[in-house]
This record gives structure tokens, sequence and C-alpha cells, in this order.
């Protein structure tokens, strides 16, 4: 049986204490991350550069003993690897060009070899896997179709989705099409990484909560199930954790029609909904206010324990309600994630 704590909780297993990690653990708020950054031209081209890529994913391992490592990548390498021209800009965020906003726009992604030009990531995580600590577990990770394509829709982030909303509220059959073509190639994706080593995977759904019920069981749901569905047909055992961030009272829904092994809680979800109607079937995931860990100190680590105490003695993952951000001092994190190793049921 795996030693690895995240793999155990996986699992379903009560242990002494929860495993950690948080999401954008290696990042902008990490100086050694800043003068990789400063050498490695575009984010992007970060991200496709094994070597380095393997650096940063590994510099929060050695800074705090983490129990899971994350793959250093984006979402929107699927967009990019399809031939929409992802670019990052300073202070405005992901730019795609051009926006997919109708079913013959769906023309110019380039399908087959979408998957094979990802070749860059995958090497990232055979790195990683030979570098990795014995008891630090992998995790691989894409985005959601539905979030990938409110981006790729937009060409842009946006705060209501609304062009990808409008589109398949106008044409649900062309947006399907989008989306059908983002459940191949990010099963194809995910299958690649735990081909080259990914123990776990996440899938990142981020704008879950901007859709109403019937949407967001066509649009966040289906989706998410048919890609596990895929990666299950040829890995049974990799356990996939589910992030539908907003999705609210669906949370349980997403659960249990997914088929996901574990679910993440976003900031504002209930503890008590989550150990009532999550954890008995499920292991949860979550969920500190990442500005918290901005103010660090006593208001964090109350938090911490509340958390802890609520949730801890169940099948459960210490983790943010969402990633950490970039003003969050390191000190911070290490207070935290040793307050977290010292905790007993």
């Amino acid at each position: 049986m795996s030693q690895k704590l995240l793999l155990r909780a996986l699992k379903g297993e009560i242990l002494e204490r929860p495993p950690v990690w948080l999401m954008r653990q290696a990042g902008r708020y990490l100086p050694e991350y800043r003068a990789v950054r400063a050498r490695g031209g575009s984010f992007l081209d970060l991200c496709y550069s094994p070597e380095l890529a393997t650096e940063v994913t590994l510099q929060p391992i050695r800074r705090y003993g983490f129990d899971a490592s994350i793959l250093f990548s984006d979402i929107l390498v699927i967009p990019d690897a399809l031939g929409q021209g992802v670019r990052f800009e300073e202070k405005l965020g992901p730019l795609l060009s051009p926006c997919i906003q109708k079913r013959s726009d769906l023309d110019v992604l380039k399908i087959e070899g979408a998957v094979k030009r990802l070749e860059p990531v995958y090497e990232t995580v055979r790195l990683l896997r030979q570098k990795l600590p014995e008891d630090v577990c992998l995790i691989g990770f894409a985005g959601a179709p539905w979030t990938v394509a409110t981006y790729m829709v937009a060409g842009a982030g946006s705060k209501d989705q609304a062009a990808a909303r409008i589109w398949a509220y106008r044409d649900p059959e062309g947006f399907t099409a989008l989306i059908d073509i983002l459940v191949y190639v990010t099963a194809e994706y995910l299958i690649g990484q735990v081909k080259a080593g990914a123990e776990v995977l996440q899938i990142f759904d981020t704008w879950a909560g901007s859709l109403p019920e019937p949407e967001f069981r066509r649009w966040c749901i289906k989706p998410v199930r048919e890609i596990i569905r895929r990666v299950k047909a040829i890995f049974p055992d990799v356990p996939v954790i589910g992030f539908p961030k907003g999705a609210g009272s669906l949370y349980e829904d997403y659960a249990v029609e997914t088929g996901i092994s574990g679910i993440s809680m976003d900031t504002v979800l209930s503890l008590q909904y989550a150990r009532d109607k999550l954890q008995p079937n499920i292991t949860v995931q979550g969920n500190l206010d990442p500005l918290l860990l901005v103010t660090g100190g006593k208001s964090m680590l109350l938090e911490a324990e509340r958390i802890l105490t609520m949730m801890g003695n169940r099948r459960f993952i210490f983790n943010l309600g969402h990633g950490i951000v970039p003003e969050t001092p390191p000190e911070n994190v290490t207070e935290l994630v040793q307050f977290i190793k010292q905790w007993r049921i």
C-alpha cells in the first residue's frame, strides 16, 4: 500500500492528520520563482520548458515540505495546442486569438496532433517523478471544458462569461461541438500525464458558478463525467479531484454524477454542508481563504483550526478555497504548513 498521504486520503482513509498542499503553491509570491521567471521568456515558454517548469514545481516542496506537488503549467495550454494563439500580458492576463464564437470558427482548430504538441508537459511530469521525494505525490491537471471554452470564446478572461453563455444559449449544438473537442483533447492530455507519471489528477472548473442549474449539468457535469470515463478506461485506479468553483448546492450532484474521487471546496462553501452532504461519500479538499494566507497570524490559524476541527476527522485534504495570490508572504505559508503538520485528530 502506498504511504503517500494524498493517495491514502483519496482512497477514503482517516489519517492522523490530513495531507496538505495548496493551489498555486508554485508562483509569483516566491522569490525563487521570480528569479526563474525572469530568465524563462514568456509565461508559456516557462510552461513548455521541462527543466524550468520542473524547477519551479519543486521550489515549494523544498521550502515547505508539502505532501503533494502539482505540475507547473496552465489550463490554457490546450487552446494553445489546438492552434488558438495564447499569450499572457502583464495586468491584462491571458489573451487568445482568434476568438471562437460560432461553429464555423472551429475550422481553425488543429485537433489532429494537439495532444502530441503538449509533449513538453509530459516531459516535465517525467522529470518530476525522478526528482520528487518518495513521499510526495505528483498531481497532474487540466481545465474543465466549460472553463477553457469561456476563454476561447471571449478571447480573454471575463467577469460573467457572457460570450460563451450566449453562444451556448443561442446555438447549443454548435457550442456542443466545441465542448466535444475539448473533452477529447483534455482526456487524452490527462491520460498522457498519467502515462508520464502523474499519480492524481485535478480538473479545474473555475467558472462553473456562472451557470444556472440546467446549463451546469450540461456544460460542467456531463463533459467532466465523459473525461473521467475516458481516463478510467485506461487508468481505472487513478484518483481525480474535481473543483467546480462556485457550484454551491450543486456540489453534491457534481460529486455523485461525475465519478470523481475527491472534490475541492471553494472559499464560500459551508463546512457544515460539506461535512454532512459530501464527506460521507467522497474525500473533500479545501478551503482556507487565500486572503487569510496573506493576513497570516492568529486570524489564519484560528480559521485553519476551525476547518481541521470540522473536517479533519473524516476523509479530508487541507488546501485553499482558490489559489495562492502573489502578495502572500512566504513566511505565512511556512506557519500554516507547520500548524497543519502538527495537528492531530
